[in-house]
């Protein structure tokens, strides 16, 4: 190799790190950049750019593998498939970056200082890597009203509230914006939130500092959804647990608009969103399963309307006192329903109708029953599980009650997703 071509080629590597550097994403130099900075042929810069690869200098994206070349998305492809790509049509469209083990050596780490995520860019991490964190994180944006915070249980973004986008209330540094999070786990099932790391380079370096502090180690699997949505650009094969729950309350309310019924739940979160709440908890502590149950209570008997029974079955029961006396009770809306259903329906099985209304008792009996505030800031990994045994008791039971009302006529038509339907539903 002549000297000229020497330098011709370091001038390249040169300009592909000074580009990645100063650009504003840790993007990549578009090849015909190079072709016309340098006024090199195609089969020159092919050259050049073979040359850099085997030395194991640059890696090139081609734009095949995921869309966007603009962006290191993914770890760079073995040298032998660059090369062979570089020989192609491809190399066209393609971008080139400085590889991770040059940009170690280059870069000054003081200017990204308080600014964890977005040095490790500048220090080549693909973008589309992500990072685990204790989902604790999230309880900084959950409970403060300021911020949007909304979530699916496999998706989720946070954003600044209108009324303080431009407040002087909130300071600069907390007007933060991550435009996607997911969830992903640990071989046992231990849920924790998943962010890339193009995304928290985003954020300040006060709410980097933040998300940096409850950074997990270890091996965590993306949400399969949330991989499949995130990084194939596909649509999710289910749906969260939680969403699937408030479309079986709606249907239920739609059906009993067939039935020319009032609607047997008062809110079922149609027009309003659901509380914040309403997920797996962020925080496995006695007091945030407490929290759940009495919300899960009031999403069910505290919901249930009277008005929808048409009077057809009691709402009063009598009790004779020790003395003779009557006193008259309102019966529970629990006991209400399962009057009701043994009245409206024929069965030869009435197990499914007995564990719905046991599993709805049992959500009464525990929010009735908590535990002592002393004990209530417990933390254990156990207090996750046990909530997600009760949505998924829970959800089966309101989806029992949902093809109970299905045997109504008229109701058969009712819309249902083919998701809830098929009850193709994430319950982790």
């Amino acid at each position: 190799m002549t000297k000229r071509i020497k330098d011709d080629i370091t001038a390249i590597l040169e300009e592909v790190t000074r580009f990645y550097l100063e650009s504003r994403d840790f993007n990549g130099i578009p090849v015909f950049e190079l072709t016309r900075k340098f006024n090199r042929t195609d089969q020159q810069l092919a050259d050049d750019l073979g040359s850099l690869v085997k030395q194991g200098h640059v890696g090139i994206v081609f734009g095949d593998i995921h869309p966007n070349p603009h962006i290191r998305a993914f770890p760079d492809e073995p040298i032998d498939g660059q090369l062979a790509k570089l020989r192609t049509g491809l190399l066209a469209q393609a971008c080139v970056y400085p590889v991770s083990d040059r940009l170690q050596t280059i870069v000054d780490r003081h200017k990204y200082e308080g600014k964890p995520y977005t040095m490790v860019l500048a220090l080549g991490a693909p973008q589309l890597d992500f990072r685990a964190f204790d989902l604790s994180v999230l309880e900084y944006y959950r409970n403060d009203p300021r911020y949007h915070y909304k979530t699916d249980d496999i998706n989720g973004s946070i954003s600044v509230s209108d009324s303080y986008l431009e407040s002087e209330k909130m300071a600069q540094s907390d007007r933060v914006v991550l435009q996607t999070f997911g969830f992903c786990y640990d071989s046992g099932l231990n849920r924790a939130v998943a962010v890339f790391i193009r995304y928290l380079s985003d954020l300040t370096p006060e709410h980097q500092q933040i998300w940096k502090s409850k950074e997990l180690t270890g091996n965590f699997m993306l949400h399969p959804d949330y991989y499949r949505n995130s990084i194939l650009g596909d649509w999710g094969t289910k749906v969260s647990i939680f969403s699937a729950f408030l479309e079986e309350l709606q249907i239920i309310n739609n059906m009993a608009d067939v039935m020319a019924r009032p609607h047997l739940f008062k809110e079922d979160f149609s027009k309003n969103s659901a509380p914040r709440e309403f997920s797996f908890l962020v925080r496995p502590t006695l007091k945030e399963l407490n929290s759940f149950i009495h919300l899960l209570d009031k999403m069910i008997s505290d919901n249930i309307s009277k008005d929808f029974f048409k009077n057809e079955v009691s709402t009063e029961y009598e009790e004779t006192r020790p003395d003779g006396r009557i006193v008259i009770h309102q019966k529970g809306t629990i006991n209400i329903l399962d009057e009701w259903l043994h009245r409206r329906f024929r069965t030869n099985d009435w197990q499914p109708i007995n564990d719905m209304i046991a599993c709805f008792k049992n959500i009464r009996r525990k929010r009735q029953r908590p535990a002592h505030a002393v004990d209530e800031n417990f933390f254990d990994q156990e207090y996750f599980h046990q909530q997600r045994e009760l949505i998924i008791e829970a959800y089966q039971s309101i989806r029992t009650l949902r093809l109970l009302f299905a045997n109504s006529r008229g109701c058969e038509n009712v819309p249902i997703s083919e998701s809830v339907r098929m009850g193709e539903i994430w319950d982790r």
